[in-house]
């Protein structure tokens, strides 16, 4: 074929290469069309497209057609001085690699029949963004002109790439922002933890097509990493381990996302077997923030070799930032929940002490309103609760002194000290009814010193003081029971011997009048006698009033009424 013919053949292959890649808008599109029409066009047997990792520096595979996955799958592309010149974007033609080998992965070179290979920088913006590969199966001489000519196509692929990406991103970014508000609505629209977590494993696999996701937090106290939500994976690859020391999340926990192509190989991630058995090939890591406080990290696992583009990152990134404010809100939430679950429970706890309590028990406010009230007061009282919360003190209880200045509550709240009040109410229509109060008023200060509440504790101690009155009566009874006794004793001896003598004398008597008299004067002594028997068996007495302000004792015997 003349240089005119072969020149006019590669201009239709160029003009069908650039209309084919301009009609799609998927990157992935374009790359499965070059590597399957390129071989038939350029007479060659195989083609692979490789795009560069940035994070990793090295060139994943994007799409192959003729090569057996054994090989795509060797670890080295290529020896180190032809990937070093690509990167430079210098093309490279070689024949003879099966026998001229310097690298790890001749084996495989060898077993696939490969003999011949253009590499070809795939450049935009001066800039190389992958590997255009061009394989032969027979020995071959690659010509300048058609080095010249792939790499024109290359350089076509890479604007196809690009403009390709750009339309998608494009795309996708203004899905990304109807999909964030809404994701963010959720978020926001509740202080569930559980269902701020689900949302967000549950939203993104399937906006971002990957298979699953997975949201681990900081604990507060131990600051390690805790699973608290999944999706898409199993359990047996969510209890593989700890992943504390994989190289990915220390770059996550300073901040940084981080896209990994093969995850099934790459030392960033442990755990090589276990995501070989979930079927997982690509993994981004992307750090969950409250602002610039970073709480946890999420994953996107896929089921198929991902590169993220960078409006995909920069969405998760986005939805991580939102998604972390409204965890933190609701771990906040959590918190006060707890908090004041606690204080509610302790406030019970308290409630039933007090409420087992056999004495009344007021708190009171300065502006001398009653804030709470134990069982027993309103027991005692006959009130019920929204009877005395809130109500001025001296409406409520039955023991206030209306003088101001002798009302033991305003004392302790004018000398911040505790009192000790005994109280007699003496109801003076029956007095049975009469009661006595013991009172201890105990002030509560404040952080300025000031009196916050007064408690008050109130018991009634009337039997007691009706008891000690009985003891007293008691003690009088018997003072005066024991002194009629001994007077009855020292009056008896001198008495019998007297009526002794007037009996004697009376007989003796010369006149009747005498007699008369002297029977007056025995009598009288046998009275007195009666008397002093009667003394011997007092049981009690009386107090009776008699002239002015003298009050006489009546004895009560046993004999008498």
């Amino acid at each position: 074929m003349d240089s005119k013919q072969k020149h006019s053949d590669y201009l239709e292959v160029f003009q069908e290469v650039t209309r084919l890649i301009s009609s799609l808008h998927d990157p992935q599109q374009v790359m499965d069309l070059v590597v399957r029409r390129l071989p038939k066009l350029l007479e060659v047997d195989a083609a692979t497209i490789r795009l560069l990792d940035v994070d990793t520096d090295s060139f994943i595979l994007g799409a192959a057609y003729g090569l057996s996955e054994k090989y795509l799958s060797r670890s080295t592309i290529d020896s180190s001085e032809v990937m070093a010149a690509l990167k430079q974007g210098t093309p490279i033609a070689r024949k003879n690699i099966d026998v001229i080998c310097d690298h790890d992965s001749c084996i495989f070179v060898s077993q696939e029949g490969v003999k011949s290979a253009m590499s070809l920088p795939i450049i935009f913006n001066n800039e190389v963004i992958g590997l255009l590969r061009l394989l032969t199966k027979d020995s071959r001489e690659f010509a300048k002109y058609e080095i010249a000519f792939a790499m024109s196509l290359a350089e076509q692929v890479g604007m196809a790439l690009t403009n390709s990406r750009l339309f998608q991103e494009l795309e996708v970014q203004v899905k990304f922002l109807s999909e964030l508000r809404e994701i963010s609505s959720l978020v926001n629209s509740t202080l569930n933890l559980d269902e701020i977590l689900k949302i967000i494993v549950d939203k993104l696999p399937p906006l971002l097509q990957v298979k699953g996701c997975t949201v681990r937090l900081l604990h507060p106290a131990t600051n390690r990493l805790e699973l608290v939500a999944a999706s898409g994976v199993s359990e047996a690859y969510l209890n593989r381990g700890s992943i504390s020391r994989e190289n990915a999340f220390f770059k996550a926990l300073s901040g940084e996302p981080v896209a990994i192509y093969d995850a099934e190989n790459d030392l960033r991630v442990d755990y090589h077997d276990a995501i070989r058995a979930e079927g997982i090939k690509s993994i981004l890591v992307i750090p969950i923030k409250n602002g610039t406080d970073i709480i946890g990290i999420l994953r996107l696992l896929t089921a198929e070799p991902r590169s993220f583009t960078p409006s995909q990152i920069d969405f998760t990134v986005t939805v991580a930032e939102e998604g972390g404010s409204a965890i933190q809100k609701a771990r906040t939430y959590r918190q006060i929940t707890l908090l004041f679950a606690q204080i509610e429970e302790h406030e019970r706890f308290l409630q039933t002490i007090l409420d087992s309590l056999w004495l009344q028990l007021l708190v009171i406010d300065p502006d001398k309103r009653i804030i709470m009230a134990n069982r027993f007061f309103l027991e005692t009282r006959g009130l019920k609760e929204n009877q005395v919360l809130g109500e001025l003190y001296h409406k409520v209880v039955p023991w206030h002194r209306t003088e101001s200045s002798n009302c033991p509550l305003n004392t302790v709240f004018q000398e911040k000290k505790a009192l000790a009040v005994l109280d007699h109410l003496q109801d003076h229509n029956n007095s049975a009814e009469s009661k006595w109060y013991e009172r201890h008023l105990t002030p509560i200060h404040g952080l300025d010193g000031s009196v916050d509440f007064v408690i008050e504790a109130v018991r009634d101690i009337t039997d007691q003081q009706q008891l000690a009155q009985e003891k007293m009566a008691r003690m009088k009874l018997e003072g005066v029971v024991e002194m009629a006794g001994t007077a009855a004793h020292e009056l008896n001896t001198p008495l019998f011997a007297a009526l002794g003598t007037a009996q004697l004398l009376r007989d003796d008597l010369p006149s009747e009048e005498m007699i008369q008299e002297m029977d007056m004067i025995i009598r009288n002594m046998k009275i007195m006698g009666k008397l002093t028997r009667e003394m011997t068996d007092v049981i009690g007495f009386e107090s009776r009033d008699y002239v002015g302000n003298t009050k006489i004792v009546s004895l009560k015997s046993r004999g008498s009424k």
